[in-house]
This record gives structure tokens, C-alpha cells and sequence, in this order.
């Protein structure tokens, strides 16, 4: 069985810490399992090796990345700990690349990179340290900014990560470590007209707005490229159309998309990708206790796979 390997990037203070100590005592992520910590920079925040241990969760530090990152050193400390994950605490000022490139042992299995970012001092960063930030951000699924205020703009967040990186996630945490909605001038497209189109880059943003706050669609006609699935609703044959997302790793993909409620799916092959185009009317689901999106007046048409066809949180 594969070892996932998870990678936590972005510049020291930026949160790396905080964010993987939270992750370890996350119920629904940590159920246990024997993992080894790789520290490659040491910043104000430290671990508690005692609370770690605790965790069933195995500290090594690392200092100097020819040495410590060798797949010699890496091939003892599996053999060491035999770990069942491995999460790596990247240092800033190397390059991703560098690893991505390196020779790991064999079974480990690059599953996710995680940027964080303190929004507060970001532009400054970007202003003074592009290069480095660049390294950081690129190559990134999910990037997170932590202590965003409301004087801090999202749109300007977001344009600068999609300069280096057009597929990555981006989630905003207040000080308090809440995750913020984004403002409707925070959005990837323009809520005020009628029709929209929905870029693949931008489908898992959409779709989670969409999720919370559904009403805003009303009556707007979408479009977009999905996989689309010949399926039911009341007993009547409707195509649901959406992507598979990476909830957690790979091994935990989950399908996020709509319903067409006017396609019956009738001589559609199962996974086919399609260009939907279609209005949004807003259902109700009485077990969630909810309102939803559907799509009707649709129109669906043959389309090329996406070269990223996953959405990654």
C-alpha cells in the first residue's frame, strides 16, 4: 500500500506549524496512524515531541537538504519507522523543485502540497521577494492565507497565486482561524450577469459558493466541462455533470456536481466528458433541510478531458 506524502511549503511564520499540529489532531485526518515528520525548518513555533509521540507521530529534524533528503538517509528512516504517512515540513528559502525531482523510497507517494501564507505580509513578499514566493506557491494544491483582516483584498491574494499557479485552491482564514467566505468582488467571475462561465481552474471556488449560498444563482445560466453521469432524482432519469475532488488524498476522491434535470442520459456513456450549458433553478432537499442548484434548459455538448480533471481542496 502506498505511503502518502504530504508536503507543507511557504516562507517561515507563514503558519506551517500551526496548520500541521492542527492537521495531526484532526480526528477525521489522524485516526492513528504511524507517522513520521520530516522538520526541515525551525521556526518560533515547535512542535511538542511528548504530545507527538502521543499521536503515534515519529519527529526527525533535518538541516541540510544533500544529506538529510538523500534517498539513503530517507531509505533509513523508513526502515526505522516503518510509517504508514509522512508529512514534511518544508523549509522556505529551498526549492520544491529540488524534492520533486529527488529519488524518495520506494512505495512513498507524493499526495498533496500545501502552501500557507500570512496575508498580512504578503505583498511585502511579493513586492521584495518574488522569486522565493514563486517557489513556494507553484506547486501547490491548496494555498491557505491565514490572518486575513478585512482591510486585506482576496481579489489581490488570489490574482498573485493565479500568476503562479493557475490550478491551486485558495482559502482564507481570518485571525481567528476561521475560513472566510470570498466577497462577491472576490469571485473568479462576474456574479451581475446573467450568463457565466465557469473555468475549469475556477470550478471548485464555484462550486463551493454555490454550496453555500445557492440563491445567488437563481435563475443565471452556467456553463461549464465536467464528467457527466446518466443517474436518478424522484425516481426520474436525470444526468448529473461535475468533477471528482481530492478531499484528502487521492485514495479519497468524492464526485461534486449537479443535477440536469432535463436529460434524461438516454445513449450516454457513463464518465463522458461534456460542455453543459443550462439555467439554474434552486431545489430543496428535505433531509439536509436545504435549498440546492439544478440545471435545466440545458444544452450538452461532446468535450476534450481536462488535462487537471481533478478539483483539489
Amino acid at each position: 500500500m502506498a505511503v502518502p506524502v504530504y508536503i507543507f511549503t511557504g516562507f517561515i511564520e507563514s503558519g506551517k506549524t500551526t496548520l500541521i499540529d492542527e492537521t495531526l489532531h484532526d480526528e477525521a485526518f489522524n485516526t492513528g496512524e504511524r507517522t513520521l515528520l520530516l522538520v526541515l525548518e525551525q521556526g518560533i513555533e515547535e512542535f511538542d515531541e511528548k504530545k507527538a509521540a502521543e499521536l503515534n507521530t515519529h519527529i526527525e529534524y533535518i538541516d541540510d537538504f544533500e544529506n538529510g533528503m538523500s534517498l539513503k538517509h530517507l531509505n533509513e528512516l523508513n526502515a526505522k519507522y516503518k510509517p504508514e504517512r509522512v508529512m514534511i515540513e518544508y523549509n522556505g528559502t529551498w526549492k520544491v523543485e529540488d524534492f520533486l525531482n529527488s529519488k524518495i523510497p520506494a512505495g512513498w507517494e507524493i499526495a498533496q502540497i500545501v502552501a500557507t501564507a500570512d496575508a498580512s505580509t504578503f505583498e511585502n513578499y511579493v513586492n521584495n521577494m518574488k522569486s522565493f514566493m514563486y517557489e513556494q506557491l507553484r506547486f501547490a494544491d491548496p494555498v491557505i492565507f491565514n490572518r486575513c483582516s478585512p482591510k486585506i483584498k482576496k481579489s489581490f491574494l488570489r490574482s498573485n497565486v493565479r500568476a503562479y499557479n493557475r490550478s491551486a485552491q485558495l482559502i482564507y482564514e481570518n485571525a481567528e482561524g476561521e475560513i472566510e467566505n470570498m466577497d462577491e468582488d472576490d469571485l473568479p467571475f462576474d456574479l451581475s450577469k446573467d450568463s457565466i462561465e465557469i473555468s475549469p481552474d475556477d470550478y471548485g471556488i464555484w462550486y463551493m459558493d454555490a454550496l453555500d449560498h445557492p440563491q445567488k444563482y437563481r435563475g443565471k445560466t452556467l456553463s461549464f466541462t465536467g464528467m457527466a453521469y446518466p443517474t436518478t432524482q424522484w425516481d426520474k432519469p436525470i444526468v448529473a455533470i461535475g468533477r471528482f475532488a481530492l478531499v484528502c488524498c487521492a485514495q479519497d476522491k468524492q464526485f461534486i456536481g449537479v443535477g440536469i434535470v432535463d436529460q434524461d442520459g438516454k445513449g450516454l456513456r457513463p464518465a463522458s466528458w461534456m460542455k453543459v450549458k443550462g439555467k439554474v433553478r434552486i431545489d430543496y432537499d428535505p433531509e439536509s433541510q436545504s435549498d440546492y442548484i439544478s440545471l435545466t434548459q440545458s444544452t450538452l455538448k461532446p468535450a476534450k478531458p481536462l488535462e487537471h480533471p481533478d478539483v483539489v481542496f
